[in-house]
């Protein structure tokens, strides 16, 4: 029998009625960037992003990122590993209440923190009377708000990669003798490397970019809270030049992010 010709894939004919439609959705993304890209003083840009207060804002936005990613990776991956792995009563609530922050309006995000942590708050209150310790306005309570909205990312991403695993693998190592933690560390998480990565990338971009429960939680203290998604905001007031130099380097970055992707968040769902 003569070999079959590999069929290659053609693309799906663009119905005509979708190109106006497609169209207006990519300038309503578009027009915003480009008006700040437009508005953006660039003789002066070094300038403005070299003033202290934004790299102050800098420097904690780098560390309250950070720190969110490494507290999301410790937690956010046993979180996904039950959920993709042990069948259990109630798991669907569970997987909501993970996934809620992502739908939350992120005052009530910050609202819902400072009732639970702050000073008067259900665990805050006796925290603070045991320790002294206060979380809201501070640095660690910029962290705990930055977590709080992006672990849930790190979830669903690494959720996805543990899903799309083929079992294979893992029941080959138990057979040969591997406990579970083997499994995990040597056969599991080297295998969904891929969403682990894109999970703390989304992460630290969702964290860089926090602004309403870090403003309701940990306010707006420059140089200690200020953030800066919060830095913009002021600056909107009285720096209209520094906003927009600000708002053009948190759009660079997120940007960034999203294009190193490359679709590997999609493909590891």
């Amino acid at each position: 029998m003569p070999a079959e010709r590999p069929t290659r894939s053609r693309r799906p004919a663009l119905p005509a009625f979708l190109l106006i439609p497609a169209g207006l959705g990519l300038v309503l993304f578009a027009l915003p960037l480009l008006g700040l890209v437009v508005r953006t003083p660039w003789r002066n840009l070094i300038t403005l992003l070299a003033a202290e207060p934004v790299l102050d804002a800098v420097r904690l936005s780098l560390i309250s990122s950070f720190g969110s990613v490494l507290i999301a990776l410790v937690l956010g991956i046993p979180l996904a590993w039950i959920l993709s792995r042990i069948p259990f009563p109630g798991r669907s609530l569970v997987r909501g209440l993970v996934l809620l922050p992502m739908v939350l309006p992120p005052v009530v995000g910050g609202a819902v923190l400072l009732f639970a942590l702050g000073r008067r708050g259900l665990v805050g209150a006796p925290l603070y009377e045991a320790t002294g310790l206060v979380l809201p306005y501070t640095t660690v309570g910029v962290i705990l708000a930055g977590v709080f909205v992006s672990m849930p990312l790190m979830v669903l991403t690494v959720e996805g990669g543990f899903r799309s695993l083929d079992p294979r693998y893992e029941q080959a190592a138990e057979t040969l003798g591997a406990g579970g933690w083997t499994v995990l560390t040597r056969v599991s998480l080297p295998l969904i490397t891929p969403a682990i990565l894109a999970g703390s990338a989304l992460t630290w971009a969702r964290a860089l970019g926090e602004f309403g429960a870090t403003l309701t939680f940990a306010g707006n203290l420059a140089g200690r809270t200020q953030t800066l998604p919060l830095a913009v905001f002021v600056a909107l007031e009285s720096d209209r030049d520094a906003a927009l130099a600000i708002s053009l380097v948190m759009v660079v970055i997120s940007l960034a992010v999203l294009i190193a992707l490359r679709g590997h968040w999609w493909q590891s769902r």
